[in-house]
């Protein structure tokens, strides 16, 4: 029965994609200003709140699961989708930067961060704020006095401080204790992914666990506690190292590489350079999200059991506050279409495969 539900959610998710394009392609979108109502408004055209304080939404005729596309007032989507079949609701809260976005002297940061989401935050994960937060400052200047340093030995000897002061702070840490909340509250496939584009965090949770899932997330999203970073730096370079060996990620480099030799498509991976990640930059870490981790370069997409409009005043009530920045200008470098045809040859320990690709215009282009 699960099965058939998650292939069920996976359609309506497809719906959400199909809805997107539709809004792109349609001239005059549906806009709507509470439950009920039906105003063929455009999107050009402002539209108030009504007095009931109900929010206006978008949806498209084309769209068989007929999705509501909200934007709150500090800039944040939401993308709500019913399906009455099973009392849950499958999650998504995307942010709409990835690996591109990476400062090119410390790659391999969004992924990351994207781990440090489920490390906790000032008010779950640990046992005393006050006392692990001084600590985690000084570890953070450690780590960049360690990425200045150019002496091994001066490296070595900085590294073992960061050691010591890691080992401090991990006795104020409570390990593992958000994912802990999530399974109290019949969570399942708690998880997040990084890609060039994005990084997206997932669940699935009970329909009557909505409003504590909302608190939870807001709070995890609302600031940034590099927990445990020590650890955890372990954990990536042993994905770094894993994807050195497999040779489908060798050939998807080489081929990014040959696509886009001065884009950052090409020029940074997802999981990061081997230097850069033995060298990280906790300040480099926060200003990023500091700048991408913003609502108005977010959204919340919700496929399940539940009612649409007490759950965007719920989502409302606690993403609402969330603050607006300006997003950074996104600066990836040129696309260089190549004059004839590029082959690239990985050796490996695998079967032989050929991947073939080529460059295409914008998905908003007709060509297409």
């Amino acid at each position: 029965m699960m099965s058939d539900f998650r292939s069920t959610l996976s359609k309506l998710l497809l719906g959400i994609l199909a809805l997107l394009l539709s809004l792109q392609a349609e001239a005059q979108p549906r806009v709507v200003k509470g439950p009920g109502t039906d105003r063929g408004l455009s999107t050009n055209q402002p539209v108030e709140r009504t007095d009931s304080g109900d929010l206006p939404f978008q949806f498209s005729d084309k769209d068989p699961t007929r999705t509501r596309v909200y934007t709150l007032d500090n800039g944040l989507k939401v993308y709500l989708s019913v399906n009455k079949d099973e009392p849950r609701i499958q999650t998504y809260i995307a942010v709409n930067a990835g690996s591109k976005n990476d400062p090119k002297e410390t790659t391999g940061l969004a992924h990351y961060l994207e781990h440090m989401l489920f490390k906790g935050t000032e008010a779950f994960g640990t046992s005393a704020w006050k006392q692990e937060k001084q600590i985690l400052e000084e570890i953070a200047k450690l780590y960049e006095e360690h990425r200045n340093t150019k002496d091994p030995e001066a490296k070595r000897r900085i590294y073992e401080t960061i050691d010591q002061k890691s080992s401090e702070a991990a006795k104020f840490a409570i390990p593992n204790e958000y994912d802990k909340m999530l399974s109290a509250m019949g969570a399942s496939g708690t998880n997040a992914w990084t890609s060039k584009e994005e990084t997206v965090y997932t669940n699935s949770i009970p329909s009557n666990e909505l409003e504590r899932w909302l608190r939870v997330e807001s709070e995890r999203f609302g600031g940034l506690v590099l927990r445990l970073f020590h650890t955890e730096l372990e954990a990536v370079y042993e994905e770094y190292n894993m994807s050195q060996d497999r040779d489908g990620s060798r050939v998807w480099k080489e081929l990014f590489q040959a696509l886009f030799p001065e884009h950052k498509y090409g020029t940074q991976t997802t999981i990061g350079e081997g230097e850069h990640l033995k060298n990280p930059s906790m300040f480099n870490i926060e200003a990023y999200f500091d700048m991408h981790y913003v609502p108005n370069n977010m959204a919340i997409c919700l496929a399940g059991d539940f009612d649409m409009d007490e759950t965007i005043t719920l989502i409302d009530q606690y993403f609402g506050a969330m603050t607006v920045r300006e997003k950074p200008r996104y600066e990836p470098g040129p696309v260089v279409v190549p004059s004839r045809p590029i082959r690239r040859e990985v050796v490996g320990k695998e079967s032989e495969s050929v991947m073939i690709a080529f460059l295409a215009p914008k998905p908003t282009n007709p060509e297409n």
